[in-house]
């Protein structure tokens, strides 16, 4: 006998709309079997899949990155604690740089939006000749370029 759960199941544990599980299963990102009826039937692994997602999301991952990282996992039920860890170590150095952005936007969002400046007369910044376009493209020092003297 087995002890998967109905899709509707894992819905009402995982917090998730039905849609969202055959969205995620389309995408490679969590699979089910069938039963004889046809209808889908997930092993109770499903459930911390569905709930990596939900928090990968929550900080902004794409479902590209989300994928990939799942993809180093076993499909099976048998994950253990290393695999998590090896995970989440490859996502570290990339999560730092987003909190550095974040706190940075944080920091400095009430006068400067990276320049592109939001208001020329008060920038303590100052970006004078828009000399810091030669950078590139968007908010430059919230992406974490020097000033430009």
């Amino acid at each position: 006998m087995h002890d998967d759960l109905s899709i509707g199941a894992v819905a009402e544990r995982a917090g998730v709309n039905v849609s969202a599980l055959r969205f995620y299963e389309d995408r490679g990102l969590i699979s089910s079997r069938r039963s004889d009826g046809g209808q889908r039937r997930y092993q109770r692994s499903v459930l911390r899949r569905v709930a990596f997602i939900q928090v990968a999301q929550r900080v902004g991952l794409t479902l590209e990155e989300i994928g990939d990282a799942l993809s180093t996992l076993p499909r099976d039920d048998v994950l253990t604690a290393g695999d998590w860890q090896r995970l989440s170590a490859g996502w570290r150095p990339m999560l730092d740089r987003r909190i550095r952005l974040l706190e940075g936007l944080r920091d400095e969002l009430d006068s400067c939006i990276g320049c592109g400046c939001l208001s020329l007369e008060r920038c303590r910044l100052r970006n004078p000749g828009d000399r810091i376009s030669a950078l590139g493209p968007g908010p430059r020092y919230l992406m974490g370029d020097p000033p430009v003297v």
